[in-house]
């Protein structure tokens, strides 16, 4: 994300990510309940989902909100966000 001079917090939280997924990962590995299993993937899927919410405001921001952007800059920003959700609804 080029127009962030500091990742430092989502890069924390991709880390935190990892962990949970490690955390699967061992579930399975020691055959844990499936409730245990689906309780950890859930927290997975709300991690990621709010980093994507976290990335997604940051895109908007700078790349469709701001001062100063032209019509075809805003256009762009846009058109990459849309991508983007298209991809993820699916």
């Amino acid at each position: 994300m080029g127009h962030l001079k500091d990742n430092t917090e989502l890069v924390a939280r991709v880390r935190r990510i990892a962990g949970q997924v490690t955390s699967v990962e061992k579930a399975l590995a020691s055959d844990a309940p499936c409730a245990t299993v689906l309780h950890r993937v859930a927290a997975v899927r709300g991690a990621v989902n709010g980093l994507l919410d976290e990335i997604i405001a940051q895109h908007l921001t700078a790349h469709v909100a701001a001062d100063g952007l032209s019509h075809e800059e805003r256009a762009a920003g846009a058109d990459d966000l849309l991508a983007v959700i298209r991809r993820y609804s699916k």
